[in-house]
């Protein structure tokens, strides 16, 4: 058996729905007043908010109760305020004498409401006292809607002929509200009660209200467009949903109500059981905020981007300062990756041999990069045509510019890879941002493309000048050490203007038993002042200036771990040390190795071990240095570990393995360096074998010298 319809109910409903539309006209207003700054705008949300709260109030516990009739009161204040600030937009306030006094009228007539609302709480069940107070609060009502209707008519009729316009539909739908308030208080009036089915249809009028409202907000202005900002508009989107389900769930659940018995209960158990669960595992998720943000800029928008949001965050990623910013590099994939809501990215950037290599990762530790990243031949094609890659276009087989021939395999193995974003400055290419494929998939279009490309270009400035501003700092510290040397040369001056002076006199003096002893001291002197030195500039002396001869590497290797290894405790181990001769310097070799080897023992644990090992590499002998430590990151390896002067160690300068490529690079080898975070580093000295020195000098077009033989020193 259903349920028979009653206009309690229906008045429900239809309060509920307005109460709700007034809160969405709150949210677009508020919007709009951020934007335009008008003055009446607050008292418009004001006035709008309290009359959605009052239908909720109305909605949920009735028209003739005492509480929703305090809550009609504060509706009419907001309504008032309203008419007073359209009273004083074009200053009829003050022009217009009979204006305030009715305004200070009317509001004293509407507080007197919440005096009757006390006395119906002290009266409790006196059915006589009850009803007059009853009557005179319908009374009140009556006065207020006719007075607020003749300020309407004022407002409306008074304006000047430019102000109609902006004034008619908001004075019209204060006249539905007053005008429907107006004809329900005469009838309650006559009939000393409330009338249900006016009382019910109430809702209907508020929502007519809003419509006049929303007409008058769009033609009021020829060139007005609903764009209030993306949050805003996600937030209202969101809400409307919710708003959606809470009434199909109420609705479903009065539905089951009407079918009664057990059954009914059992079945509104599961419906909201099955909608909990279904809430609670779909909208957290970021997916489906996702999809609707992507649905949200398609048909709402005429642009996907909020420019000036996207800008602002764009400068709050890039200028973030403190000990705990990333560095540069992952902030700029940062601040492309916001843009496009990507996940994750890379950052290659031009080595010294002009190919790209991994600079720096964001939020993709996964991605399998080679040390060489994008080869040099296909750098001009990104900086001849500025071209933004769609990958998932080039694994579709299209082809615009030739960039499939551009596109390295690892891209294509690398499925989330999803865009290409070149950073060019001055047309020279600083970087290629690698973007991993947002939660919601989408295909790149031509807004996507130029807003990129105009960040990309700002990104790359932003690179050039951190390189520059690199470079002059390392400028600097050359600067510095030059003149530190300086007064290094000047206390060997010094000292050997002693020496040479000793010398002298000792031809004349050498008989004197007081000069020699005088000498003695001074030639103990000058050495202790020279070991002194020599001690500290023993770790940077560099010898690139020295012949290279045929070495046995494996014999320096060995060399190098028998200094660390005491009796007892063996700290490096030579794993492998076959036959390897090399065209090096042994004591240059030797000091490489030996900064290599503090290095992996300063980096890994206490306890574990650095292995040495060493093996024919083609035409170069390698000498390699393992070891299991803390590792560094691509951004560490290709910023700061070869950089003079930047050291991680306390106390440190910085020069150490700066200086050890350098030496390496002076007898015609090659430092190489493989690391991962957490897993270790492993260093790789190549130098040039000894048996291939006819091959090299053959193809570097360099002469044998005459009388040279293998072993033999050669230049």
């Amino acid at each position: 058996m259903t349920s028979p319809f009653t206009w309690a109910g229906f008045g429900q409903w239809a309060f509920a729905a307005s109460a709700f539309a007034f809160l969405l006209l709150v949210g677009w207003r508020w919007d709009r007043r951020r934007r335009d700054k008008e003055a009446t705008g607050l008292a418009e949300i004001v006035a709008f908010a309290l009359t959605a709260v009052w239908a909720l109030v109305v909605a949920g516990t009735g028209a003739d109760t005492p509480i929703s009739q305090l809550f009609e009161s504060f509706r009419s204040l907001g309504w008032l305020a309203l008419a007073f600030a359209l009273f004083t937009r074009d200053g009829r306030h003050a022009s217009v004498a009979p204006i305030r006094p009715m305004m200070a009228a009317l509001v004293f007539v509407e507080l007197l409401q919440p005096l009757l609302f006390l006395m119906t709480l002290r009266e409790g069940t006196n059915a006589v006292a009850l009803g007059m107070i009853f009557h005179i609060s319908v009374l009140f009502r009556l006065l207020v809607a006719t007075g607020a209707l003749v300020l309407v008519h004022n407002l409306y009729a008074g304006a000047m002929a430019t102000q109609r316009a902006a004034l008619r539909w908001t004075c019209a739908a204060m006249a539905m509200i007053w005008g429907y308030d107006l004809n329900l208080y005469t009838i309650a009036y006559l009939a000393r009660s409330m009338p249900p089915e006016l009382a019910a249809l109430r809702g209907l009028a508020q929502l007519g209200a809003i419509g006049l409202l929303v007409i008058g907000a769009v033609r009021g202005r020829s060139a007005l467009r609903f764009s209030p900002s993306r949050a805003v508009a996600f937030q209202s989107l969101s809400l409307l949903v919710i708003g959606a389900y809470m009434l199909v769930m109420v609705g479903a659940a009065q539905s089951l109500a009407w079918l009664g018995g057990n059954s009914s209960q059992l079945a509104q158990l599961g419906f909201i059981f099955v909608s909990s669960v279904f809430v609670l595992a779909i909208l957290p998720s970021g997916r489906v905020r996702g999809w609707l943000k992507v649905m949200l800029a398609k048909h709402f928008f005429q642009h996907r981007y909020d420019y000036r949001a996207e800008w602002l965050r764009f400068t709050r990623t890039i200028g973030r300062a403190g000990a705990q910013t990333p560095p540069l590099h992952e902030r700029v994939v940062q601040a492309l990756a916001d843009i496009t809501d990507s996940a994750a990215g890379l950052l290659l950037v031009p080595a010294e041999s002009g190919e790209l290599v991994l600079a720096s990762r964001w939020q993709w530790l996964t991605a399998d990069v080679p040390g060489e990243a994008l080869s040099t031949d296909h750098v001009p094609f990104f900086e001849k045509h500025n071209f933004i890659v769609d990958l998932d276009e080039v694994r579709a087989g299209i082809d615009f510019q030739g960039e499939r021939a551009v596109v390295p395999e690892w891209l294509f193995e690398e499925h989330s890879a999803w865009a290409l974003v070149p950073l060019l400055h001055f047309d020279r290419l600083v970087g290629l941002v690698v973007l991993a494929r947002p939660a919601v998939a989408r295909k790149l279009d031509w807004e996507d493309f130029d807003l990129l490309r105009v960040v990309g270009m700002q990104l790359a400035s932003y690179l050039a000048e951190h390189a520059g501003q690199s470079a002059l700092l390392e400028a600097s510290r050359f600067d510095e050490f030059n003149r530190r040397m300086a007064f290094v040369m000047h206390d060997i001056k010094n000292l050997a203007s002693q020496l040479s002076l000793l010398s002298r006199n000792a031809e004349r003096h050498a008989e004197n038993p007081a000069f020699r002893a005088d000498m003695l001291i001074t030639l103990r002197n000058s050495a202790d002042k020279l070991n002194a030195l020599l001690a500290r500039l023993s770790r940077y002396g560099g010898s690139g200036g020295e012949r290279v001869e045929d070495v046995d590497a494996g014999d320096v290797m060995r060399a190098v771990a028998a200094r660390y290894n005491a009796p007892g405790l063996l700290r490096v181990h030579v794993v492998h040390d076959g036959a390897c001769h090399v065209l090096a310097n042994r004591e240059t070799l030797e000091q490489v190795l030996l900064h290599l080897v503090q290095n992996a023992i300063d980096a890994s644990p206490e306890g574990m071990a650095v292995f040495l090992q060493c093996n024919v590499d083609g035409i170069n002998g390698c000498i390699e240095v393992i070891d299991t430590g803390t590792g560094m990151s691509a951004e560490f390896m290709r910023n700061r570990l070869f950089k003079p002067f930047v050291s991680t160690k306390p106390g440190g300068f910085g020069i150490g393995a700066f200086e050890a490529r350098e030496m390496v690079r002076t007898m015609r080898g090659k430092l190489d360096v493989e690391s991962r975070e957490g897993l270790g580093s492993r260093f790789a000295v190549r130098l040039p074998l000894a048996a291939a020195q006819p091959l090299m000098d053959s193809i570097q077009g360099e002469p044998k010298p005459a009388g040279s033989t293998q072993g033999k020193k050669v230049a």
